[in-house]
C-alpha cells in the first residue's frame, strides 16, 4: 500500500473503505488495521458497527490455488462469498470473518473468533470456529453487576474513577 493510502486509512478508515466500493452505514468505528481484504465491495455493514484492530474479512477461497495446479480446466478458478453484518454490532480484535457468513443485528463476536457460518441475531459468538455462547439478554444479564458508567467521562475522570473503583476478583 502506497503511503498516501496507508495515510489515508489512518485519517478516515471508513471513507477509505467506502471509497473502495464497501457498503458502510452510519455510525461505524472501523479500527484502520482491520483488513477487508482484495474485494472489499463484496462486503456490507450495518449502523453502529465497531470493527477492532487487527479484524479480517475474508470474501475468497484461497484453497482453489491447490485446484488450479492439479487441473488444466481449473486454472482460472476461483469461489467468492458476500459478507453481510447487520446493525449494533461489535466484531472483536483479531477476528476473522470468512466468505458467505452473514452476521445478525445485536451481535457481538468475541477476539480472535473465526466465524466460518452465519450468527443470528441477538447473539454473542466466540472461538474457533466460532459459535454461539449466549443471547444478549444473558450477556447483559450476566454482566449487569460489573457495569461502570464511565463512557461519558474524560481520560482523567476514568483513570481516577477506574483505580479507586475497579476490584481485583480472583478465579
Amino acid at each position: 500500500m502506497s503511503l498516501i493510502n496507508k495515510w489515508k486509512l489512518a485519517k478516515n478508515p471508513v471513507k477509505f473503505w467506502r471509497d473502495r466500493g464497501m457498503k458502510i452505514g452510519s455510525g461505524c468505528e472501523i479500527y484502520s488495521s482491520a483488513n477487508f481484504g482484495s474485494e472489499p465491495y463484496l462486503i456490507t455493514v450495518g449502523d453502529h458497527v465497531r470493527i477492532n484492530s487487527g479484524v479480517k474479512f475474508v470474501t475468497h477461497d484461497g484453497g482453489v490455488w491447490v485446484l488450479r495446479g492439479m487441473k488444466e480446466e481449473l486454472k482460472n478458478v476461483d469461489m467468492f462469498g458476500r459478507i453481510t453484518v447487520g446493525n449494533n454490532v461489535h466484531i472483536g480484535t483479531d477476528a476473522i470473518i470468512m466468505p458467505g457468513v452473514t452476521i445478525g443485528n445485536n451481535c457481538i463476536i468475541g477476539c480472535g473468533a473465526i466465524v466460518t457460518k452465519s450468527i443470528p441475531d441477538n447473539s454473542v459468538a466466540v472461538g474457533v470456529p466460532a459459535r454461539v455462547l449466549e443471547s444478549i439478554e444473558e450477556y447483559e444479564a450476566k454482566n449487569a453487576d460489573k457495569f461502570m458508567y464511565t463512557k461519558g467521562m474524560s481520560r482523567e475522570e476514568k483513570a481516577k474513577y477506574l483505580q479507586e473503583n475497579l476490584v481485583e476478583v480472583s478465579k
